[in-house]
C-alpha cells in the first residue's frame, strides 16, 4: 500500500482536436500536488484554456487514453465524464479573464451563486439561502476584502473588485483547487498585482492548490512554485521558475517569446517620459 499522498490533479496524455488541422493538446500529462502553485505559461493559442477547462471537465479530451484525475477520483477518462462530475467539480472553483459576474445582482448574491452545486434543485431554482449561508458568503467577502460591497451591484465593481469577487465564489464554494484562466490579462498592473497577491495568499495560508495560466513570465516567476509550459497544444517545460530563464524561453517559443516577456511588468516602476517627469516636478 502506498504511503505517498494522493496528487491533487493527474492528468494523463491529455488530448483534444478542434480541428483536423491541429491539437489544441497533444499527449500532455503532468502531476500537480496539493498546495502547489502552478503557473501555466504559453503563447497565445498554446492550449492553456483548453487544459485548465479539461481539468475542471468543462472540456471533455478526445484520445482514447486521456485521462484527468482530482484527488484520487477519476473525473474524465477516454472522452467520458464521470458520473460523479457533479460533486468532483465542487472541490475546483474556476475563475475566467471575463469574471463571469451577474452584473444587475448585487455583490453577495453572486458569491452566494457558490453553494448552487451543493444545494438540492429545488433550493437553487428558488435562490433562498439561510441566514447561515449568507454569513459564510459575508465571511468570504470579508477575506477577499470587499465586504463594504456585498449590497452594492456587481456591475459598478471595478475589474479588480470583480475579480476578487469571483474568488469569494470560489472560496464559498469549498473549492481545494483554484484554476484561473488569464485572470489578470486585462487588469491594469497595479489591479492584476494585487489579485495576485490575493490568490496566492490563499494558497499559502489556507493550502488552496493554484493553477493560474499567464502569458507574463515576470508574473510567473514571482509567484509560481513551478511553471508547466505548453507551445501548440504540447508540452515544453516542467520545473523551477529559476530553470526558465530568457535564453530559454528564446529556445522554446522563438519568435513567440516576445509576447511573454514584453508585456509591461507589473513589478516595475514604468519609465518616466520627459514630459511625464515635468508634470510630476511642477506638482
Amino acid at each position: 500500500m502506498s504511503l505517498l499522498p494522493v496528487p491533487a490533479i493527474r492528468i494523463v496524455c491529455a488530448s483534444k482536436s478542434f480541428n483536423r488541422r491541429a491539437r489544441a493538446l497533444d499527449n500532455v500529462s503532468a502531476t500537480i500536488h496539493a498546495g502547489e502553485c502552478v503557473g501555466l505559461l504559453g503563447a497565445s493559442g498554446s492550449g492553456k484554456s483548453t487544459l485548465l477547462r479539461s481539468i475542471c471537465g468543462l472540456e471533455r479530451l478526445d484520445g482514447a487514453h486521456s485521462a484527468v484525475e482530482v484527488f484520487g477520483q477519476s473525473l474524465q477518462s477516454g472522452g467520458t465524464l464521470s458520473p460523479d462530475i457533479r460533486a468532483l467539480r465542487r472541490q475546483t472553483g474556476i475563475i475566467f479573464q471575463q469574471f463571469n459576474l451577474v452584473g444587475r445582482m448585487n455583490v453577495l448574491s453572486n458569491v452566494l451563486t457558490g453553494l448552487l452545486p451543493r444545494m438540492p434543485l429545488w433550493r437553487s431554482l428558488s435562490g433562498r439561502f439561510s441566514p447561515a449561508e449568507q454569513l459564510q458568503a459575508l465571511q468570504a467577502l470579508e477575506s477577499v476584502g470587499l465586504a463594504d460591497y456585498a449590497f452594492q451591484r456587481a456591475s459598478t465593481l471595478s475589474g479588480g473588485q470583480q475579480q476578487r469577487a469571483a474568488v469569494a465564489r470560489a472560496l464559498l464554494q469549498g473549492a481545494r483547487i483554484l484554476l484561473a484562466d488569464e485572470p489578470v490579462s486585462s487588469l491594469d498592473p497595479e489591479t492584476a498585482r494585487r489579485v495576485m497577491d490575493l490568490m496566492h495568499h490563499l494558497n499559502r495560508t489556507q493550502g488552496m492548490t493554484l493553477v493560474v495560466s499567464l502569458h507574463n513570465v515576470a508574473m510567473a516567476r514571482r509567484y509560481c512554485d513551478r511553471i508547466i509550459a505548453l507551445r501548440a497544444g504540447e508540452l515544453v517545460f516542467d520545473g523551477s521558475p529559476m530553470e526558465l530563464d530568457d535564453s530559454r524561453l528564446r529556445h522554446l517559443y522563438g519568435s513567440s517569446t516576445e509576447e511573454l516577456l514584453t508585456d509591461h511588468n507589473p513589478f516595475e516602476t514604468p519609465p518616466q517620459t520627459p514630459l511625464l517627469h515635468a508634470l510630476q516636478a511642477a506638482a
